[in-house]
């Protein structure tokens, strides 16, 4: 089986990290087959939402690969959804993305997981920033990411201290959606997937690309916006469809079209 894992089912896209046996760390190899599937994600339009997950239970993903035994790949694309990896071009993924972790979430684990817009974590997740710590200090996006989607002084703590960050506690400080038993975690991450297939699928684009194309300006410049695929959303069957769906009271059948 190679290291990463891609499928598709329905409108879901499946990317499973499948190297347990090193704690899922990403080695180049895997970094080209993860650019690779986002770039599908993205290309497909029967992609409606990816779900990124890994095997094993002892860690979600342990961060880079830095044993140096990569048969002389050097070249680094990107981890995941918006991920720029180590001096990597930023691969942003426009569907909605969701992220199942277990175990250890490790550095560049953690800012792949940090780059979904729903995280569902089995009850052993520990987040950690351990590069102080261990005294190795690469790319910065982890420290970027989590000072901006945790507490302020919990993100400094981790980044400083290299402490862990367990599960429930990423739930109380809203990282995570859900916290499940990692039994249930497969099964809760195919929930969320059900939940946002029940949204149109150009809407759910449309409105992450303007959220995020946004998120670090004033208001006043996120409201005075046009955004292209709003706009186009407007001229599409799913648009008509929903106003059919809601005017005969039945659930609405999209088309993504």
């Amino acid at each position: 089986m190679p290291d990463v894992e891609f499928s598709k089912g329905g409108h879901v896209a499946q990317v499973r990290l499948n190297r347990p046996q090193s704690l899922n760390a990403v080695t180049p190899e895997m970094d080209q087959l993860l650019f690779e599937a986002w770039t599908e994600v993205n290309r497909d339009p029967e992609i409606w939402v990816a779900i990124l997950s890994a095997e094993g239970d002892r860690a979600f993903c342990a961060g880079a690969d830095v044993s140096g035994n990569h048969n002389g790949a050097r070249r680094r694309v990107a981890f995941g959804g918006g991920i720029t990896g180590v001096g990597g071009p930023l691969v942003n993924v426009t569907k909605p993305l969701i992220a199942a972790v277990q175990g250890h979430v490790v550095g560049g684990g953690f800012e792949m997981a940090m780059c979904a817009d729903i995280i569902v974590a089995a009850d052993t997740a520990k987040f950690s920033i351990p590069e102080t710590r261990a005294g190795i200090m690469g790319e910065s996006g982890i420290m970027h990411r989590a000072i901006r989607q945790l507490p302020h002084r919990v993100a400094m703590a981790m980044i400083l201290t290299g402490e862990r960050l367990a599960a429930e506690d990423a739930l109380r400080f809203g990282l995570v959606n859900e916290v499940v038993a990692g039994e249930e975690l497969s099964e809760a991450a195919g929930r969320w997937s059900d939940r946002v297939l029940a949204a149109s699928p150009l809407a759910s684009q449309a409105a992450k690309d303007a959220v995020l194309s946004r998120v670090g300006h004033p208001l006043e410049v996120a409201l005075s916006t046009r955004y292209e695929p709003i706009e186009a959303y407007a001229t599409t069957q799913d648009v008509l469809e929903g106003r059919r769906a809601f005017s005969e009271k039945r659930s609405p059948q999209w088309t993504g079209r």
